[in-house]
């Protein structure tokens, strides 16, 4: 199993950032990434990373805004959260896996999951 916790989250203006952390133990994990979810909506897929290596996906709604990154030895996670705007609302989760089949397409399922932190952007 592997323990995620995150932080970082609060409340922002439209154009602010915001960074979050994602803190991991437990066994290792090759992918680990953030998904967020809006009222009312699905959770969807914002930014994915392998640890090894550094390869990194973004849905195309982030791009160019918000930037994911990794330390491995703290087994810490980020998302730097840029230019934001308030369809960017609502509670962000960090997740991780062994596996990391389709990481790069948005479509990746991972088993862990951190308890969320909630970001409200307004305007």
């Amino acid at each position: 199993q592997v323990q995620l916790v995150e932080s970082g989250g609060g409340s922002v203006q439209a154009g602010g950032s915001l960074r979050l952390s994602c803190v991991a133990s437990g066994y290792s994990r090759n992918c680990m990434g953030w998904f967020r979810q809006a009222p009312g909506k699905e959770r969807e897929g914002v930014a994915t990373i392998l640890t090894v290596g550094g390869d990194s996906w973004y849905a195309d709604s982030v791009k160019g805004r918000f930037t994911i990154s990794r330390d491995n030895a703290k087994n810490t996670i980020y998302l730097q959260m840029n230019s934001l705007k308030p369809d960017a609302t609502g509670m962000y989760y960090c997740a991780a896996d062994q596996m990391c089949r389709l990481w790069y397409s948005g479509k990746w399922s991972p088993q862990n999951w951190g308890q969320g932190t909630q970001v409200t952007v307004s305007s």
